[in-house]
């Protein structure tokens, strides 16, 4: 991994370079690099686990992320690689005028690093495991590898790292982990005679925990910044388009191969109390050796991959968004974001995006070994990130009648409501999952959002004309590159 980011470095010339690898990956990178950071410990230990558990129903959690990547990629993939931005906050100045939304960046700000920072401290638990170390060592070691692979090259090396992090975990599932726990569970057949029935249902885990895999993640992956900015890494919509819809189908078929194992492992070792511990377990005692091992490597890669991704999309979002957001609290500049990176001093522009994701990634790693419970800091970003931002988001890019005054308004319905139901279940427990964990606050959230967006929506005045014409010169594929682009463009045509 530090190999394939000192190789990044290389090619990393400019801040587009740094922050989404020059807008150039083809087919095979872009694709690869779109599987690999939705593809994260909870699909890859975690499915497995669920398979072990509840049988062919386990592969619900990752069949959702995959369907948050196809419904990504074919609906508004190809609009978003068009408006050559850097985040999502920039599409919701550029769509509704600046100002009126830029609190959103505060939110994706949490979010990315409640991700990073629970992807790191999963990771961590791997080498805790093999080495026995303590925890705080496991998480600084592997945050270390993370943090300086991330920092010296930025998308470019992220992107190589995540190439052979995804052949790494495409080799472990599919090519040794799946036929050689079937061999040893005597195949489907051999199955069938020593688990329940239930085990072959597909909604064996549940209707209530399909829902929630359904609202959470898919509708997450749609909104989520560290999955638009691979977006904004594609060539060309068509790849966008097409290279995700193929990212999220291999997704799918992850899901499905994970439960899978976990269903083979659970007649070759029923005697597994955790179920996070079955892609282990499986590892070292049904793989040889050196297979087991390339196999705990793919574990190590999924969870690595999220947190790279999620690493320099809270370091762009903070960069681009919130520090002229906060500057303006003090009187500061009224930038929102969306200028274009400096073309006169490129080398300071990407030391400047360096310093980001090394400071940010410092913090990620001291949030890890500080904060135990990471998972409920997520959940409630995650709450916040769909209860809050989804309407605004996506009623901007398919309703034209949508204002800024009705996307501002929509984000502070949306926040409040689920953070009020939220705290409510806390108080009174009066939910099937209490609290944080609880899905109501979601769906409170969602609709409190959207009645609120589309009334003072069309109770105000529609958005000022010379914005909307400048949106969809955007959308449309008209509006200039900025100058970084520009220039990368100009190398490329002239390497090809």
């Amino acid at each position: 991994m530090l190999a394939f980011g000192w190789w990044g470095k290389s090619r990393t010339k400019n801040e587009s370079d740094y922050l989404v690898a020059g807008r150039r990956l083809g087919p095979l990178f872009y694709t690869g690099t779109m599987a690999a950071v939705v593809l994260g410990g909870a699909s890859t230990v975690g499915g497995v686990g669920l398979g072990y558990q509840y049988g062919i129903s386990g592969m619900w959690l990752v069949v959702a992320i995959g369907a948050g990547v196809l419904l990504l990629s074919l609906l508004f993939a190809s609009k978003l690689q068009k408006l050559k931005i850097y985040t999502v906050s920039q599409m919701l100045s550029l769509r509704y005028g600046p100002g009126s939304t830029r609190m959103s960046s505060v939110v994706m700000l949490a979010y990315t690093l409640m991700l990073c920072a629970t992807s790191t401290g999963a990771y961590a638990t791997i080498f805790v495991v093999l080495f026995g170390w303590d925890r705080w060592l496991a998480i600084a070691v592997g945050g270390a590898v993370v943090l300086i692979y991330s920092t010296i090259g930025g998308m470019w090396s992220i992107t190589l790292a995540d190439m052979a992090q995804f052949i790494i975990k495409t080799i472990g599932v599919f090519a040794l982990m799946l036929p050689f726990t079937f061999a040893n569970a005597g195949g489907i057949d051999g199955i069938r005679e020593r688990v329940d029935a239930e085990f072959f249902s597909i909604t064996g885990i549940g209707a209530q925990s399909i829902i929630t895999y359904f609202v959470v993640y898919t509708l997450g992956l749609l909104i989520g910044q560290d999955i638009w900015q691979r977006v904004f890494t594609a060539r060309t919509p068509l790849i966008a388009r097409w290279g995700g819809t193929a990212a999220g189908i291999y997704c799918i078929l992850y899901g499905v191969a994970g439960a899978l194992i976990g269903m083979a492992a659970s007649v070759v070792l029923p005697a597994i109390e955790s179920k996070d511990d079955v892609y282990a377990d499986v590892a070292m005692n049904i793989l040889p050796v050196g297979l087991g091992g390339l196999v705990l490597a793919a574990a190590v890669a999924a969870m690595m991959s999220t947190a790279s991704g999620s690493l320099i999309a809270a370091a762009t979002v903070a960069r681009t968004d919130v520090v002229p957001y906060v500057r303006s609290w003090f009187g500061g500049s009224k930038a929102t974001g969306t200028d274009a990176p400096s073309a006169e001093n490129p080398e300071h522009d990407v030391a400047r995006s360096q310093a980001w994701v090394l400071g940010l990634g410092v913090v990620t790693i001291l949030l890890a070994i500080v904060v135990q419970d990471v998972v409920a800091a997520l959940t409630i970003a995650y709450d916040i990130l769909v209860g809050g931002l989804l309407v605004a988001i996506l009623g901007g890019l398919f309703w034209k009648r949508g204002t800024g005054f009705g996307a501002a308004a929509s984000m502070v319905a949306g926040t409040v409501a689920t953070l009020s139901t939220m705290i409510y279940l806390e108080i009174t427990g009066d939910a099937p999952y209490d609290g944080v964990y609880a899905n109501e606050p979601i769906y409170f959230g969602l609709i409190a959002s959207a009645a609120v967006y589309f009334v003072v929506s069309l109770l105000t005045p529609r958005t000022d004309p010379a914005v909307m014409s400048a949106w969809e010169d955007r959308v449309a594929g008209r509006a200039q590159l900025d100058a970084a682009d520009a220039g990368e463009t100009v190398d490329a045509s002239r390497a090809q």
